[in-house]
């Protein structure tokens, strides 16, 4: 079947899941293509490079940090999961809230967890405004510019510190991003996902973490 071929992908660079971890990375393509035909949440056009284009491109958050149990994390316009689903997967000790305003994108994200058997999630319909709680790490997968989004996280950062990156920001943006980072005022790094992964989506690819508290 074709989704035991890729999640090999999965299973390669990420060499020490336990079995249940990766049943739930087996599970995921049939999970999205149930979904996707209902609500489009995953481009259609690259669905059949779902593990590389979507699976591992969250993940590339964990080659940068490994978030301790009892870390809060926020995905902000997680859309039907990304990168929340796949990292919680990967972290199943830490707490993973998936927020989007888009309701029925949120469905999937609930559905998709209830039937990986994911207690470490809970997907919300809220505007990332209107969320008030404080957070380990928010986490993004490029759903806009960052002076936008840098507004819509203030004051969401508990201030007391469990990993080995100081609470902040772990945003997956690709291409040239001089131009949209060059009125950040925050501490930051810029790590290139080539560095991790060899297929050629990954050369423009990249994490950005910005330091919030």
């Amino acid at each position: 079947m074709i989704f035991c071929e890729k999640v090999d992908l999965i299973f390669n660079y990420f060499p020490n899941l336990t079995s249940v971890q990766k049943d739930q990375f087996a599970a995921l393509f049939d999970l999205y293509k149930f979904w996707n035909d209902q609500i489009n949440v995953v481009s259609r056009k690259d669905f059949d490079e779902f593990y590389e284009r979507h699976v591992l491109h969250s993940l590339a958050i964990s080659k940068v940090i490994q978030f301790t149990p009892g870390s809060d994390i926020l995905d902000i316009g997680t859309g039907g999961g990304f990168p929340g689903v796949p990292l919680a997967i990967l972290f199943p000790e830490s707490n993973f809230l998936l927020a989007d305003s888009i309701g029925k994108k949120i469905k999937v994200v609930n559905e998709v967890s209830a039937a990986l058997g994911l207690k470490n999630v809970k997907g919300v319909h809220i505007r990332a405004e209107q969320i008030d709680k404080k957070f380990d790490f928010i986490i993004s997968r490029a759903v806009t510019q960052m002076n936008e989004f840098l507004p819509w996280v203030k004051g969401k950062f508990k201030t007391k510190q469990q990993n080995g990156y100081p609470n902040g920001i772990f945003y997956l943006k690709g291409g040239d991003l001089t131009e949209e980072l060059k009125d950040v005022r925050q501490y930051m790094e810029i790590i290139n996902l080539s560095d991790f992964f060899k297929e050629e989506f990954f050369e423009t690819k990249k994490v950005v973490y910005l330091q919030m508290v």
